[in-house]
């Protein structure tokens, strides 16, 4: 009672200085307008009563001016009227008035003395009275003497009285339904919770765990701090020797390889086999001459979930982009892989071209893409594109059901925006599948997303899935914050999950990463870089590097415009340092992306024209699709990497370049707006909005301390080596395979 004691004190006490504070503004307030309403009442009656007086007065009628002061003897609050002449010598007055007190005499001789209005409170008799003077004259001007108006005031502090003890009655009022109120909350929303809580702790403390009530914050769970401080203990000591076990596990072992991946995915998936959806493929089929040859398409993507699939087996659908794919799969698309060495099946879908048009380019690529990355394009929504996304995915549907058909709660791991409806499709017609989507773009905030004409449908289909995982935190809480605007459901912002329908979707980052160079370059960096600068057909002594898939949101030409904006502040680097650009073109059947890559070879050429020297350009804009071997030959050779994105989930360029890094030089210049800025922070954070900032960020590296250089790459060489994309890989998958599936939910609206 202590507690609830001190609480209702606490109110008392802050409603008793509210209602004083409040009663003697009222009664200030009140006292004033009733001053003001008496002066006016006594200057209207004397102005009126002047003219009348005067004449009266000039004609020397006593009997008319008995008459007219019995006349106004006793009217309300006017106790009566009394008529001077100029020496203040009385001449006719009520019988109530009391001329004779010295206050009254000193304040009507000072009105008559400085032929002015006077007026004030005196005390006649112990009582407080209100006294109007008002100076008469004759029509030359010459003083009369002065008509005086008596008021009795006792009814103000009546009036005022009376506030105070209604005042008095209100706050007591309000005291009783404070008391009231607060003894309700304490006994209905604190200690029924607070005794539930502490039988819980009981129970979970000898073992017996069962469901958790609904915690209550605050300085009121006195009474479980006894139960929690054990429990604490008992975990503490659980998570100890777990962590202690942990790293004795983690000293033998080695760091994440795709030997520790393929153990780990065996671990949690058992003899399960494993389905991964996605647009690209991990083998692509084209023609060369009369020749088939079999690529791998770049990207992390395939790094990372190849070696899993050859691990456990599985099926890996996704669509069949190359020109010999069709011939070399059989009638269903399907063919084993690798090649070498066949261990999983590749599910091909191949799409027409109206298809292809409406799903990938339009609603994935001129919809979703600028909706999400916020790099000011406007996203374009066609109905016929939204028509072939969701046929589109519905043949995927299709395609895995055929798959998983004779699986027993298999695992399924879609990849991407390009099949945000995929989860609820098959999750509907399977309950008992893992079904998890990985959504390796930004996730914009609710005002955003709310663009989207279907983004409930969007998000209907996304909240199919048992896990949705995100690059970042920041896009997690996103998800969560739209889910909260736009759909009926119940969010655990806890242990962030969605239950809708009885469904329950957990929501988690998983930030994706690299998988370790392999390739070797036997050259030492030196004699490389004069090598690739010769086959350029340029010299340089400092060389910066930008990898990246050509496209609006990457930052190429805020990027151009810093290099030039060094070159204009710094002319010293002119003939010294050059910028090598590799970009490889993507989406050309797009506008707005033939248009990105006009404009960088616009302002490329213009830096060139302004600034180059005989052997010597500052900007190379190097077109083409490179491969691996090429890519890392720049990295080694790069004193500085610049990935400059307008808005990205994450970019696996920066951590490439930290990756092919041999040794502990080199300097990552990374935008603040890419999720791996999140893990990468001794990298040069910059905004690549700010052409200042960057030209300075470049002239800081150039310039930056060997020591200094050092301590840099080799934090973030720890980093990336730690968390590679074997760790990613292991985590989202042990992570979908953990999750305990129920078949509660229902999927109709």
């Amino acid at each position: 009672m202590k507690i609830t004691l001190r609480i209702l004190v606490s109110l008392l006490l802050v409603s008793a200085a509210v209602s004083f504070g409040f009663s003697s503004y009222q009664v200030r307030t009140e006292r004033n307008l009733l001053l003001v309403e008496l002066e006016k009442r006594a200057n209207l009656l004397a102005e009126g009563l002047q003219s009348s007086v005067e004449q009266i007065f000039e004609s020397g009628s006593t009997q008319k001016l008995q008459k007219l002061v019995r006349k106004f003897e006793k009217r309300g609050n006017l106790d009566g009227v009394a008529i001077l002449d100029s020496t203040g010598r009385l001449i006719e007055s009520s019988e109530n008035v009391q001329y004779s007190s010295g206050p009254v005499r000193e304040l009507i001789s000072g009105s008559l003395m400085e032929n002015r209005t006077g007026s004030g409170f005196v005390k006649v008799d112990g009582q407080k009275k209100y006294i109007y003077s008002l100076p008469l004259s004759s029509k030359e001007k010459a003083s009369l003497g002065a008509l005086v108006l008596f008021y009795n005031t006792p009814y103000i502090d009546s009036k005022l009285r009376q506030i105070l003890y209604e005042n008095l009655a209100r706050f007591l009022i309000l005291s009783l339904l404070i008391t009231f109120t607060t003894v309700l909350v304490v006994r209905w929303s604190i200690t029924g919770p607070i005794a539930q809580v502490s039988d819980w702790l009981k129970e979970l403390r000898i073992g017996k765990s069962k469901q958790p009530p609904r915690i209550p914050r605050g300085d009121i769970l006195g009474p479980l701090t006894a139960e929690i401080n054990n429990l604490a203990k008992s975990l503490s000591m659980a998570k100890a020797l777990g962590q202690e076990k942990a790293e004795m596990r983690e000293k033998s072992e080695s760091k994440w390889t795709p030997e520790r991946l393929k153990e780990r995915v065996l671990r949690d998936l058992g003899k399960k086999s494993l389905f991964v959806v996605s647009n690209r493929e991990p083998y692509m089929h084209r023609k060369r001459g009369s020749e088939i040859e079999c690529i791998v398409p770049a990207g992390g993507l395939v790094t990372a979930l190849d070696p899993v699939l050859r691990a456990c087996g599985g099926v890996w659908i996704a669509q069949g982009s190359g020109d010999a794919d069709a011939e070399t799969s059989d009638g269903k698309g399907r063919l084993m892989v690798p090649p070498d060495e066949p261990m999983y099946t590749l599910r091909r879908v191949f799409l027409d071209k109206k298809e292809d048009e409406g799903f990938y380019y339009g609603f994935s690529n001129e919809g979703l893409w600028p909706l999400c990355h916020i790099a000011h394009t406007r996203p374009s929504f066609r109905l016929e594109d939204w028509v072939q996304y969701q046929q589109v995915n519905e043949k995927f549907s299709q395609v895995l059901l055929e798959e998983i058909e004779d699986e027993d709660s298999p695992v399924v791991l879609i990849q991407d925006y390009h099949f945000a409806l995929l989860p609820l499709l098959i999750k509907s017609r399977r309950p008992d599948a893992r079904v998890g989507i990985f959504w390796h773009i930004p996730w914009p905030n609710p005002e955003v997303f709310g663009i989207c004409p279907w983004s409930e449908e969007i998000l209907l289909g996304l909240l199919g899935a048992d896990l949705m995982g995100f690059q970042t935190q920041f896009h997690c809480n996103n998800f969560l914050d739209t889910v909260d605007r736009y759909m009926e459901s119940k969010i655990d912002w806890e242990h962030f999950s969605v239950e809708r329908n009885g469904h329950l979707s957990h929501v988690k980052s998983y930030p994706i990463s690299v998988a370790p160079f392999r390739l070797k370059e036997t050259a030492p960096p030196a004699e490389l870089k004069q090598k690739l600068l010769k086959g350029l057909g340029i010299k340089a002594e400092l060389v910066g590097i930008g990898v990246d898939r050509i496209d609006y949101t990457k930052g190429i030409l805020e990027r151009f415009r810093a290099i030039e904006r060094l070159f204009e502040k710094y002319p010293e680097y002119l003939g010294r340092f050059t910028f090598i650009q590799l970009g490889a073109p993507s989406r050309t059947l797009l506008k707005k992306y033939r248009d990105v890559i006009s404009e960088a070879e616009e302002m490329a050429e213009k830096i060139n024209w302004r600034f180059k020297g005989r052997d010597w350009k500052p900007v190379l804009f190097l077109k083409d699709h490179h491969d691996h071997q090429r890519i890392y030959s720049f990295y080694k050779i790069a004193d500085l990497c610049m990935v400059t994105s307008l808005h990205d989930g994450m970019n696996l360029v920066a951590k490439e370049y930290v990756s092919a890094r041999e040794d502990e030089s080199g300097v990552l210049i990374l935008s603040k707006f890419t999720g791996a800025c999140r893990e990468l922070r001794d990298a040069l954070i910059v905004n690549p909005y700010d052409i200042e900032e960057m030209a300075e960020a470049v002239r800081s590296a150039l310039v930056m301390d060997g020591a200094e250089e050092a301590a840099r790459m080799r934090s973030l060489k720890e980093v990336v080596k730690e968390r590679n994309v074997f760790y990613w890989a292991a985590n989202l998958i042990s992570g979908l395979a953990r999750l305990r599936i129920t078949e509660r939910g229902a999927f109709n609206d």
